[in-house]
């Protein structure tokens, strides 16, 4: 069987030019409508009802079972594992030996030796690669998405989310009692329907909520419960086309490109990685351009996690972010545009000529691992990783991660918008120029309302 190694080896010209030319688009949320009502309603919601996030279908689950299940994971993620009791969770954040991130997931502690990790395939590739070679006494069992498999609609769990001020009240109407008082991460269950449900503490778009999932056939009734549960409470159902762009008013950077595709000491895994896997479609797209794929490698601080980097046990890259810890590193930040400029791009639409890069709304991403520049007095001072639209905000908004010294809010900088040269052979390039647009440093989480409840010391952080 062809390798992610025949590939590139086959490509016929350097890692980077590949992946950049790969027409793969941006992540695709099948299984809902793009919306329900609209995207701006959608989002609204979020910050000022609640919402219900229907996450069955787009991310992939990997059980992992066993007497070594425990000593898998800690061999794999940076994080910390002296406190990680049954019923609760974390991000699981797995680097390669160079201590670049592999990607993301969040990883459940279901019972003695079971865990549940959910989230993008790159992290759960590596975790399965390990587990088959690595001599650990596990058993590891993929759920993957619904657009990797034959039978899209029949996966093992239906996932929901339940997010916003009106959560708690959704939540209380559905189970008839109120709703449970958890710390953050952690893990209960409820009855819904008449259904046993789990439910996870969570916050994904700022805002106190609940992850709830189940067996994927009593799905339709826990969905419908909820949903009648909602009626009262300004309940939106969210749509494929808005539920991306919930992160750039949380902050979460999504994409980061898995850091595999070099080194001698991932051959092996590359070897090991299908043709037809993700890591074998990653497209990357956007202004930042380099003949070495190595640029675009993100450590934990690039993406925020610094600070769940603990050296308190083994683990693969643990010597390279050893050496990487004392060391100045990008800082994640939002970038607001400025409003007078970003129409200036945008009035290109409407003019003759080459114009700037299509903003789709409300996500403008339009590959899969979009890396754009961002310059500080024309030089280069970050990268841009998301951007889009908010409603909430009125502002289009990015997440970046840019140099110490213009990482101030406050600080003014330029987003170089579109690719060289007319664009890539990526099918959702269409010709166009390059345009810088001015924006500003500003906090992340960007939303007030996330920053001062969910991030700073808010009820996440009640523990």
């Amino acid at each position: 069987m062809s390798s992610l190694e025949d590939v590139l080896n086959g490509a016929g010209t350097s890692v980077a030019e590949h992946l950049r030319n790969l027409p793969t688009g941006p992540n695709a949320y099948p299984g809902v409508p793009p919306e329900f009502t609209n995207w701006r309603e959608e989002q609204w919601a979020w910050q000022h009802t609640c919402v219900l996030f229907n996450q069955s279908f787009h991310m992939a689950e990997l059980l992992v079972e066993g007497p070594d299940a425990l000593r898998l994971l800690s061999h794999l993620g940076v994080n910390s594992f002296a406190r990680f009791p049954v019923d609760t969770a974390k991000q699981f954040v797995p680097c390669t030996p160079d201590g670049y991130v592999i990607g993301d997931v969040i990883l459940f502690h279901l019972a003695e030796d079971t865990f549940n990790l959910v989230g993008r395939i790159p992290a759960l590739n590596w975790v399965t690669f390990h587990a088959e070679t690595g001599g650990f006494d596990v058993t590891v069992t993929l759920d993957d998405r619904s657009a990797a498999r034959p039978d899209p609609f029949d996966r093992v769990h239906y996932r929901y989310q339940i997010q916003g001020p009106n959560a708690a009240k959704v939540i209380e109407k559905a189970t008839g009692a109120p709703a449970p008082e958890l710390k953050f991460f952690h893990m209960t269950s409820m009855t819904i329907a008449g259904r046993r449900v789990r439910a996870l503490r969570h916050g994904m778009a700022g805002q106190p909520g609940y992850e709830l999932w189940g067996p994927w056939a009593e799905g339709e009734a826990v969905h419908e419960a909820l949903v009648e549960a909602g009626r009262e409470h300004g309940m939106r159902l969210v749509g494929g086309r808005t539920y991306s762009s919930n992160t750039l008013e949380s902050g979460w950077i999504p994409s980061p490109l898995p850091a595999i595709y070099t080194g001698e000491a991932l051959r092996s895994y590359r070897r090991w990685l299908p043709a037809t896997s993700y890591e074998a479609n990653a497209s990357i797209g956007g202004s930042f351009v380099s003949a070495d794929v190595e640029d675009y490698y993100l450590t934990p601080w690039d993406l925020g996690y610094g600070h769940i980097v603990k050296f308190d046990h083994d683990f693969v890259g643990r010597e390279a972010l050893e050496k990487l810890a004392s060391r100045e590193h990008r800082v994640k930040v939002t970038l607001a545009l400025d409003t007078a400029a970003f129409l200036r791009a945008m009035a290109t639409q409407l003019e003759h000529g080459d114009p700037a890069k299509w903003f789709e709304f409300p996500s403008a991403v339009y590959a899969m691992h979009p890396y754009d520049q961002v310059l500080v007095d024309g030089e280069p001072a970050g990268l841009s990783t998301w951007i889009g639209y908010s409603w909430n905000e009125r502002t289009m908004l990015t997440l970046a991660m840019v140099d110490p010294a213009h990482a101030a809010p406050g600080t003014e900088v330029t987003l170089v918008w579109g690719e060289p040269d007319g664009g890539t052979r990526k099918l959702t390039v269409e010709p166009h120029a390059q345009i810088e647009v001015a924006g500003v440093v500003s906090p992340v989480p960007y939303s007030e309302v996330a920053r001062r409840a969910y991030a700073d010391g808010g009820w996440r952080r009640a523990r």
